[in-house]
């Protein structure tokens, strides 16, 4: 597998689905499911399938894994992992703050562990957000870059001098467990963010603008280009599955302040 063409036919498709959400960011959207706490459009699953057609029109034998659905051989080597519109809900109310999320991963192949239980690696990343024009790109081993400029995460140690972003899972039950940690936090840290966009949490740790973001649960499509973006600018992404498909929480930080935040493992 060539990873800059793979990254280069990602930041094509990425870039294709951005073109559509600057069109169509102030208009009236057509939901197809709604909930408490999220929202799903018909373009999100239009979103994938221009993705999709773009990403197997050069790699055919590539699977797919997306929030919208799967396509390909799911025992492949190699697989996409993409979130058509991370960031959803913000985009839905109109507000500029979301983006197209693709990561390539492969079946680990050495003998130690994957960066994920199910067995797969993650080798590329691509993050794009369409309303700020930002691209940010990564490659296993290569540095972490943003519109072609590498990246490196803040260098702040202190809790005390940190901005942390924080989001909240979709379910009832995760949010109320995720209240009381959130009430002490606040107070011993310079601001908390709560911004919409997993893949823009972690690419902002990435770049430096945040120092740390934490949520409680959140899927794979959500954090595995940003996870390897913000690994290539020197930050740390911890993460851990629990109950449900592709399910994850996340603990993103400079490197620096994943202790002081008193998050248990």
């Amino acid at each position: 597998m060539n990873l800059t063409q793979a990254q280069n036919t990602a930041v094509k498709a990425a870039k294709a689905v951005g073109v559509s959400m600057r069109r169509h960011l102030r208009e009236t959207k057509r939901a197809h499911l709604t909930t408490q706490h999220d929202i799903k459009l018909e373009l999100d699953v239009q979103s994938q399938a221009l993705i999709e057609r773009t990403l197997r029109s050069t790699f055919p034998k590539v699977a797919l894994l997306g929030e919208e659905g799967v396509a390909g051989d799911a025992g492949a080597e190699y697989r996409w992992v993409v979130d058509p519109i991370d960031g959803t809900v913000n985009f839905a109310y109109g507000i500029p703050h979301a983006c197209v999320s693709i990561a390539l991963q492969r079946r680990a192949q050495g003998p130690g562990p994957a960066d994920y239980p199910d067995g797969y690696d993650t080798l590329a990343g691509v993050v794009y957000d369409p309303f700020c024009d930002e691209l940010w790109t990564g490659i296993r081993g290569k540095p972490a870059r943003m519109n072609g400029r590498i990246i490196h995460v803040s260098r702040r140690p202190k809790l005390s001098e940190a901005i942390v972003s924080i989001g909240f899972a979709k379910s009832r039950e995760s949010i109320t467990a995720a209240l009381p940690y959130f009430n002490k936090l606040v107070y011993r840290i310079r601001k908390i963010r709560m911004m919409g966009a997993a893949a823009l949490g972690l690419t902002y740790v990435a770049t430096g603008r945040f120092d740390a973001y934490i949520e409680g649960g959140i899927r794979l499509w959500d954090v595995a280009a940003g996870g390897l973006i913000l690994e290539c600018a020197g930050g740390e992404f911890w993460h851990r599955p629990i109950p449900g498909e592709h399910a994850y929480r996340i603990i993103a930080t400079n490197g620096l302040l994943r202790r002081s935040l008193r998050v248990p493992d």
